[in-house]
């Protein structure tokens, strides 16, 4: 997605600096473009080079509905399943690359265990492109917060580690394409297959 058009944010909102994962807050008049709008909020940056997370709950102070956030957002009824915890794992995204977090080959591993009374306990292990990375809590609290919405989840626990290290290899073809990546890029250096 190349930048949007001029916004002029209408009131004073929290925001995410990326990529320190500090909190600020973006003041009403300052003016920003949206350079990424994939997941649970928006990336946006200044007329500076300043980049910033806007959660969900604040795109109006972008101008923009809710609704079509929300929509994104609403989980999909039903039987719990594997198949709609990866689902729920591919709508989180990292905020500097339009890929989300499965393909970008982040998630090392997600254990499902069965609790009592039919609820369940996920366990995921994922990493970061980077260690240093201060967007490492922000991406945990988004897949924290997208997983123990689904139906029949009790316990949600979100690892982040760094052994392995993550490298543009652990992509999918999918997303190599959609970066430029060649799909022989990385070949050679690929994790075991997660467990799923």
């Amino acid at each position: 997605m190349g930048a949007s058009e001029p916004i002029t944010v209408s009131r004073t909102c929290e925001v995410i600096e990326i990529p320190s994962g500090i909190r600020a807050t973006l003041p009403a008049g300052a003016v920003v473009r949206i350079m990424q709008s994939l997941g649970s909020g928006f990336t946006v940056a200044t007329d500076r080079g300043y980049m910033y997370r806007v959660d969900a709950k604040d795109t109006d102070a972008l101008g923009l509905s809710n609704a079509a956030t929300a929509q994104e957002l609403a989980v999909r009824e039903g039987p719990f399943s594997q198949q709609m915890v990866w689902d729920q794992l591919k709508t989180v995204y990292d905020p500097e690359i339009p890929v989300n977090i499965v393909d970008l080959g982040l998630v090392y591993s997600c254990v499902i265990a069965p609790l009592e009374q039919g609820r369940n306990r996920i366990h995921i292990k994922m990493s970061m492109t980077a260690p240093g990375c201060g967007m490492g809590n922000v991406l945990k609290a988004d897949v924290e917060s997208r997983l123990s919405r689904l139906p029949g989840v009790k316990e949600v626990h979100v690892e982040v580690v760094f052994d392995p290290q993550w490298h543009p290899g652990l992509m999918s073809d999918a997303a190599k394409l959609q970066l430029g990546f060649d799909l022989d890029y990385g070949a050679a250096q690929t994790l075991p297959p997660i467990r799923r």
